[in-house]
């Protein structure tokens, strides 16, 4: 199996990924339309890639897709405990049914916060699902107890 760094070639397979994910965690069947998303996650790549905003990791088996994830730069207001406001998000966590249980998602996930860190960045959240959680618990991620979502 190949790790490899996400490039500008890749963005119909990252796009093609994303949409799988989205898929998969909001158990959407083919019929939902995607369109609008897929259109808009392309965007989103071509500008974050070139601009160093994204980083995302593909995992390959020859020319056969397995996996995928990736970390989203930004920077908020400086706070006492992120004193340069900068914040890593980790997303699009991604392991083909057939692959999974072997370490490739933590393999992926370490990839992705040790490139942050080498970034200077220390705040690294995450969205889990209920099947993802025991994978972040395991590398140290703890539930957030004060952040609110207006919805």
């Amino acid at each position: 199996m190949e790790y490899r760094v996400a490039t500008l070639e890749d963005l119909d397979l990252l796009t093609t990924s994303r949409i799988e994910v989205l898929r998969a965690a909001n158990k959407l069947d083919d019929s939902v339309d995607m369109t609008l998303v897929e259109k808009e996650s392309y965007k989103y790549y071509k500008k974050a890639l070139a601009d160093g905003t994204h980083f995302a990791i593909l995992v390959m088996e020859g020319d056969k897709f397995i996996g995928a994830g990736g970390v989203s730069f930004y920077t908020v207001m400086p706070t006492y405990h992120n004193p340069d406001g900068k914040k890593a998000y980790i997303m699009n966590m991604y392991t083909n049914p057939n692959y999974r249980r072997q370490g490739i998602a933590y393999k992926t996930l370490d990839m992705l916060v040790n490139i942050s860190r080498e970034r200077g960045i220390n705040q690294i959240s995450l969205e889990a699902t209920e099947m993802g959680r025991p994978l972040y618990e395991k590398y140290g991620f703890v539930k957030m107890e004060s952040e609110m979502e207006l919805i």
